[in-house]
Formats: structure tokens, sequence, C-alpha cells
């Protein structure tokens, strides 16, 4: 099961995730989750163990209807599904969550360089 714990601050939202992001309730639970708070969203998956095909797909939906997301603190597994499917590369992608105020001030910096990225 998927748990998330809502942590918003100023513009910016962290999704503090934990359990596995999988086909069915859990993906539904984040669905819910990012969909009630910010267009940008920082989520940190420090605590999730499993992410599958539908959990990568509801990642990539979310940002393609425009909800930037920030993946901080990826477990070894997640990195490696990410790795794989060659979306490290779409995704910003951050080993260690430095503050909160220093992920704020850059959100804007880096959501305008992403909806330039997708217009060009």
């Amino acid at each position: 099961m998927l748990t998330v714990t809502i942590e918003p601050l100023g513009d910016v939202v962290t999704l503090r995730c934990v359990g596995r992001i999988v086909r069915g309730q859990e993906t539904a639970v984040l669905c819910a989750a990012v969909q009630q708070h910010a267009r940008n969203l920082v989520l940190d998956l420090a605590g999730v163990d499993a992410i599958d095909a539908a959990g990568i797909g509801v990642l990539v939906s979310l940002q393609a209807a425009g909800i930037y997301l920030k993946l901080v603190n990826p477990t070894r597994q997640v990195r490696e599904v990410l790795r794989v499917t060659k979306l490290e590369t779409v995704f910003e992608i951050c080993e260690l969550q430095s503050t909160v105020e220093a992920l704020q001030e850059g959100v804007a910096m880096e959501r305008s360089e992403y909806i330039e990225r997708v217009l060009t």
C-alpha cells in the first residue's frame, strides 16, 4: 500500500511517498494527492520500495498534464527503473533533498525551462 504525506510550503507541495507505486489502489492514491494540490510538486521517493509500469505511467501522464514534478531521494530500485526507461532525462531528479526553500526558489525557473523544452 502507498501512503502519501502532504507538506505544503508556499507554491511548492512536497508529497512524501512510502510504499509501492504500482497498478491499482496505489496509483489512484498518488493521482488523488497530486490533483488536490499545487502545480509544482516535489515527490520524495525515499520510502518507495517498488514502482512498476503503471506507476511510471502515472508520473509521465501527470507531467504531460502540466504538473511539474521534481523527484527527490529515489531509492536504488526506483532510480534503476527510471534509468532503464530513459526517463531520468525527462524528470528532474535530486539524490538528496536540499532545504525546501532551495527547491522552492528553483521551481519557478525550472518550470519555465521545462515549458520551453516542451514547446520547442
